[in-house]
């Protein structure tokens, strides 16, 4: 039986969590679920808000972290936290809304079936709305690269609306991770893709946020292009 949480890491997203959480509510009314916001110490009123509406919503758990570690820390520690609370699937999530929550239900249900779900911009039927013409190139490029030199099938590798089972997590090893910013979506359904998981893709429209700022930085695109190097020597080194 699927226990899912469902995971989104924040830093100064007030102006978008209580709508996400309230919207996720709503789309998933027919599901026993929860929810883990994990923050990095936003210096806003992002966790001040996510505890009160603990006093509305009894699925909303708050791991409040002392400092802006990073996404792969965040969410590591979002999946050692839910397993330790006995959750068995989990949810990758954004707090901006360019992940829909409508596509919820979808993940929920091709997880019975599967050990990682990949909500798509990169397959047909998804797309990408209110990008530039830079950035679109920037996304769609580090996706192309990071499967041809990995040599592997997924379409969205650099996506991070995802869904991974607890058995998977268990032979990924969260303690062996290397990324620790966005490479981490990258480094984490490469190692699923090459322990054989069952790996299903679907589309989605993604929707650039409309509130708040985006964490995007110039080091975070360096960092994947150096450790995605690092994971096929890694396994070259291995053959």
């Amino acid at each position: 039986m699927i226990k899912p949480l469902i995971i989104i890491p924040t830093y100064n997203e007030e102006l978008n969590i209580v709508d996400l959480i309230y919207e996720i509510n709503k789309v998933l009314y027919k599901v026993e679920f929860s929810i883990l916001v994990v923050d990095d110490a936003s210096i806003d009123s992002t966790a001040q808000k996510v505890e009160q509406l603990k006093e509305k919503f009894k699925n909303i758990y708050l791991l409040k972290r002392k400092g802006k570690f990073g996404l792969a820390s965040a969410y590591t520690d979002g999946f050692k936290k839910g397993i330790e609370l006995g959750f068995n699937c989990f949810i990758q999530m954004d707090a901006d809304f360019s992940h829909d929550p409508k596509y919820l239900p979808i993940m929920l249900e091709k997880l019975k079936d599967n050990d990682v779900v990949i909500a798509s911009r990169n397959i047909k039927g998804g797309k990408v709305e209110g990008w530039g013409l830079i950035r679109n190139l920037i996304s769609k490029g580090g996706s192309i690269y990071s499967k041809i030199v990995l040599n592997c099938k997924i379409n969205d590798l650099t996506g991070g609306f995802n869904a991974y089972r607890k058995e998977i997590l268990d032979k990924i090893n969260l303690d062996c991770i290397i990324s620790q910013g966005y490479c981490f979506q990258i480094e984490m359904k490469y190692k699923a893709y090459k322990l054989g998981a069952r790996i299903n893709e679907f589309p989605i429209v993604f929707v650039d946020r409309k509130k708040g700022k985006s964490k995007m930085n110039k080091a975070i695109f360096f960092e994947a292009f150096i450790n995605i190097l690092k994971l096929r020597s890694y396994d070259d080194k291995k053959n």
